[in-house]
């Protein structure tokens, strides 16, 4: 078997007690030396992004080289002080820490999406809006799915296009 990455997606609702339930394949790929461990924070563009504990501990080794770095001091209050260390209960579900939910508007219904190395949570209707965007391009014309996929895809051939084909 190949190397794990998260892909997918699926959608959830948080219980009263803002809970969620996460799939049990992405469980099983946050299981690290034999512990269901891992952090919740911010992520890129309005969502929520699930760590595997060993990302968190490269990303922190990476951060304190620069942490005296003067035009870095927010971002680093701002990542490590609202991510938060938890685990699922026996049934899969873990708390969203409600400051978390309310700065990227989750309500009540959540997809959750695999995403290479993490796990991203999402509000439904956001991650439906940019879902739709991407198929349609967006309203400037900046790019559209067969421009970004043909980008993407460059970056297999280590050819990186600065700008989308038309």
């Amino acid at each position: 078997m190949g190397e794990f990455f998260f892909s997918g997606s699926h959608n959830a609702k948080l219980d009263e007690k803002n809970r969620l339930v996460l799939p049990q394949e992405f469980r099983y790929g946050l299981i690290e030396n034999g512990r269901l461990e891992f952090a919740v924070g911010f992520g890129i563009g309005g969502c929520l992004t699930i760590y595997r504990q060993s990302d968190i501990v490269k990303i922190a080794k990476e951060f304190r080289k620069s942490q005296h770095v003067a035009k870095y001091q927010k971002f680093f209050t701002l990542f490590f002080s609202t991510l938060y260390q938890t685990t699922c209960d026996k049934i899969g579900r873990f708390l969203v820490p409600v400051r978390l939910k309310n700065a990227v508007n989750i309500d009540k219904e959540v997809v959750i999406a695999g995403v290479l190395d993490r796990v991203e949570l999402w509000p439904k209707d956001t991650y439906e809006n940019e879902f739709n965007k991407l198929m349609q391009g967006d309203s400037e014309g900046s790019w559209n799915l067969a421009s970004i996929t043909e980008e993407a895809f460059s970056l297999l051939n280590g050819k990186e296009e600065n700008a989308p084909v038309s």
